[in-house]
């Protein structure tokens, strides 16, 4: 009998302590996904600042685990520790010695004298960036405006167009090869402008381009979208467990 009345106990306490945690993670679900989302969006920038410091095995790990959810490619990348904060182009194959090849390029991490590559690209900077960045401003706007309900799911949707017409035309872009797309060269944006801006603009990736320029507001138009809709939902979603 004692043996049962413990045991019942045990189960109890078990239980007791399963929900507590799963009221802790409903109550404090957007604080746990900060400290963990945010870690991922840093992660990527110690590779640079441990390839500086010499700890070449660590930021060699962090290189190939980002290099799965990114192409890591060194043109649509940021540097640290070097001359360029986003070199072009043709400096990345002259010190790279990779050419137009795709996978040579994407394995290029930098050197001691352009610097090293943060460990994914300038979209995913912006987007994944702007999503914690997003996140956390959403922690001030919950608190000053409890009964707000976000953003239309239509108005999100909007918002990640621009993104994903941006990355769809940079992959059919690279059908022709890396340097030689329409993407790389748009004309039909110097078209469009009647040649009013300066060639560095319309062509290539660096760092002021137009290329550079829509992945980061495109990035974080999405992100902000995406943020400013699901989360508003995902609180009265919890608010309901």
């Amino acid at each position: 009998m004692a043996s049962t009345t413990a045991g019942r106990a045990t189960s109890s306490s078990l239980a007791n302590r399963i929900d507590s945690l799963v009221n802790g993670v409903v109550l404090h679900w957007l604080l746990l996904f900060n400290l963990v989302f945010g870690a991922m969006v840093v992660i990527p920038w110690l590779a640079p600042i441990l390839m500086h410091l010499g700890a070449v095995q660590l930021a060699g790990l962090i290189y190939w685990v980002y290099g799965f959810l990114c192409h890591q490619l060194p043109e649509r990348s940021w540097f640290l520790f070097g001359q360029h904060f986003a070199p072009n182009l043709a400096e990345i194959q002259r010190q790279s010695g990779a050419g137009t090849r795709l996978l040579e390029l994407r394995q290029f991490i930098g050197n001691p004298e352009m610097g090293w590559k943060v460990a994914w690209s300038d979209r995913m900077v912006s987007f994944y960036g702007g999503y914690f960045l997003f996140s956390l401003t959403y922690v001030f706007v919950r608190r000053s405006r409890p009964k707000w309900r976000g953003l239309r799911w239509q108005v999100a949707l909007l918002l990640l167009l621009p993104m994903v017409l941006d990355g769809i035309s940079h992959t059919i872009s690279d059908l022709w090869g890396i340097g030689a797309g329409f993407r790389d060269t748009n004309v039909w944006l110097a078209t469009l402008t009647v040649h009013s801006l300066s060639p560095s603009f319309y062509a290539g990736d660096a760092w002021g381009s137009f290329n550079s320029l829509a992945r980061l507001a495109t990035g974080l138009l999405a992100a902000g979208g995406l943020v400013f809709w699901l989360w508003p939902w995902a609180d009265r979603l919890f608010k309901k467990v």
